[in-house]
């Protein structure tokens, strides 16, 4: 086990050099962000060519227009901040796909947005979409699945090494040792790192709104919307990847001094 920590300890000293723009964060990052670029291209397409498209009209320029207005001002952030190599690479698109079951949006490495109709009754409008959009923007900003996949390798690493370990010990012995490994890791380790990276993003996005001129104080509104809707069920937060909606609705308004600075009204 000693030999697992090290391991995992070296790897993330050698490569957890970069940090995270807005936060200062320093995070592993093993896969670079144009690797992950490069592989959001083909994805992103596959799924648009997998899903329909929304024909409202009124509904997927309101999709692109508040993308064109957060994506413009986090570009004029990162050049004023002297941090725009980590989003070098980004080709912004922005689409609406017709699915009212999903209350989902995304934005791959890249730029690469996708928001589904069923989220719209929550968002209500241009506000509440922004609030959306700057955190999935914040998502890829940060380079989240990148450091995601980092993680990732890093659990295989330990798990391998192990493995190794356990060799001459009994299968029996061998698969409760692995079996404790990999649950340990995803609640130790993978999940926290997901609702960090969550609680990250909330906090980017609620910057990047309000640099768009969107209000920052419609982020807690929009949660409260989106907790109603869920109507309060959850899984424990220990055991889930995001944090729960009061969480996250507290963390907002405790953000929204600092998020308030950037704030210039359209």
């Amino acid at each position: 086990m000693k030999n697992i920590l090290f391991a995992a300890i070296f790897v993330s000293l050698w490569y957890g050099c970069s940090s995270v723009p807005v936060t200062g964060r320093r995070q592993l990052s093993i896969v670079s962000a144009s690797e992950m670029n490069t592989m959001a291209v083909a994805s992103y397409k596959e799924t648009l060519d997998a899903s329909k498209l929304s024909t409202n009209a009124e509904q997927t320029a309101m999709i692109k227009r508040v993308g064109a207005r957060i994506s413009k001002a986090v570009e004029q952030y990162m050049a004023e901040k002297n941090m725009s190599s980590a989003i070098s690479g980004f080709q912004w698109e922005f689409n609406l796909i017709d699915d009212s079951n999903t209350v989902n949006a995304w934005c791959m490495p890249g730029g690469k947005v996708a928001f589904y109709t069923g989220i719209l009754p929550i968002c209500q409008d241009d506000a509440g979409v922004a609030v959306v959009m700057g955190h999935e923007i914040a998502h890829a900003v940060a380079n989240h699945s990148g450091e995601r996949m980092s993680q990732e390798l890093v659990v295989q690493m330990g798990g391998t090494a192990l493995s190794t370990a356990l060799s001459q010990k009994s299968e029996q012995t061998q698969q409760l040792a692995l079996s404790v490994y990999g649950a340990g890791s995803q609640v130790f380790g993978i999940l926290p790192y997901s609702r960090l990276h969550e609680s990250e993003a909330d906090k980017m996005g609620l910057i990047f709104m309000a640099m768009a001129g969107y209000d920052p104080g419609e982020a807690p509104k929009f949660w409260q919307r989106m907790k109603a809707a869920s109507g309060g069920s959850a899984t424990p937060q220990f055991l889930s990847t995001h944090p729960s909606d009061s969480k996250r609705i507290n963390d907002l308004q405790a953000g929204m001094a600092e998020a308030m600075k950037y704030y210039k009204p359209q």
